[in-house]
């Protein structure tokens, strides 16, 4: 399903570039319509995730914050690092602050929405993962005011300005499907229980919205005046990036066994498996439009690329756990 949708997705936006002028008329119709029916999937897949989980299933746990410290901790660092090389080396050109850039961004970018889909596959926890999406876009809000000011000023951006920018995009698309399916849970029962027969239903919702994704990132890619070289060393950071927070996500989940201390081995190594593939899919699997957003809003514009150059490689690894587990 998701090399299917990667694939339609780049095939669809190569075939548009290559039709007539004539066709091209329509394009600023279908950026507002693409741009108006993403989030309307994500509320439809959120939304009916939601409905799965239990209000009291969503609290914090120690692995959590661990996560919270390699994430936020790595940005800060690389943060302060650029801003070194910047005051200290008489560096000349943007490219190599576009590089660090781009491994900032892979690093603060929140966890995707649709990673609870993929987790629920895997046999994760989805309680938990939802919880540290909730974490992890508090953080960013946070982090990213303060730091990248730093590397790349505003003048008429402050801190609390920032701040409020990225709290009214990202927590609407988070509470609103959250309210929802709460109200749906209580108020309507049987409605509920129509929903929960479709346990697949949001893994299907996310392949259309990663096509209109993948659609996007090519259409990045293909108007780029970038250099060969810079798009490669973008594409390159952003596989390390990638491969190092799901397998420094997978360790950290791996350290964590179940509560209860009476729990068998098989309890146990079963305990320790769900963490993994929480805490694996919560660092690696990215919000990669929400990526696009920030490159655009807070950094240098030609960092956008990058978040679609990381959706690919998660959306690789993806399927190949997904293929691994037999899903």
């Amino acid at each position: 399903m998701l090399p299917i949708a990667m694939v339609t997705g780049a095939s669809i936006y190569l075939i548009y570039h290559i039709m007539p002028e004539t066709v091209h008329m329509a394009g600023p119709y279908l950026k507002t319509g693409v741009a108006l029916f993403q989030p309307v999937l994500i509320f439809l897949m959120l939304f009916l995730t939601f409905c799965r989980i239990e209000p009291k299933e969503l609290k914090p746990h120690r692995w959590h914050w661990w996560l919270l410290l390699v994430q936020g901790g790595l940005f800060v660092l690389l943060g302060l690092v650029t801003w070194l090389v910047m005051r200290l080396l008489p560096v000349k050109g943007d490219a190599w602050r576009v590089v660090m850039e781009s491994a900032m961004l892979c690093l603060i970018c929140p966890t995707a929405t649709a990673a609870a889909v993929v987790t629920r596959k895997l046999g994760g926890d989805v309680p938990g993962i939802t919880t540290y999406v909730v974490l992890i876009n508090l953080l960013a809000a946070l982090l990213v005011p303060l730091v990248v000011p730093l590397i790349h000023p505003q003048q008429a951006m402050d801190f609390w300005t920032a701040f409020s920018i990225i709290i009214a995009k990202v927590f609407p698309l988070l509470i609103t499907p959250c309210l929802f399916a709460w109200l749906v849970r209580y108020l309507f029962p049987k409605l509920h229980r129509q929903l929960l027969k479709y346990p697949d239903l949001p893994f299907y919702i996310w392949a259309v919205a990663l096509t209109l994704a993948i659609t996007v990132t090519t259409k990045s890619i293909v108007k780029s005046d970038m250099s060969v070289v810079l798009l490669m060393a973008m594409s390159f950071v952003s596989l390390v990036c990638c491969a190092f927070q799901f397998a420094a996500g997978r360790y950290i989940g791996s350290l964590y066994k179940p509560r209860r201390p009476d729990a068998s081995a098989e309890v146990e190594t079963r305990g320790r498996e769900v963490r993994k593939i929480t805490a694996g899919q919560s660092l690696g699997q990215k919000n990669t439009v929400f990526a696009i957003w920030m490159a655009y809003t807070f950094m240098t514009p030609e960092t956008a690329i990058v978040g679609g150059l990381y959706s690919i490689w998660h959306n690789i690894y993806n399927t190949w756990q997904l293929r691994s587990a037999g899903k």
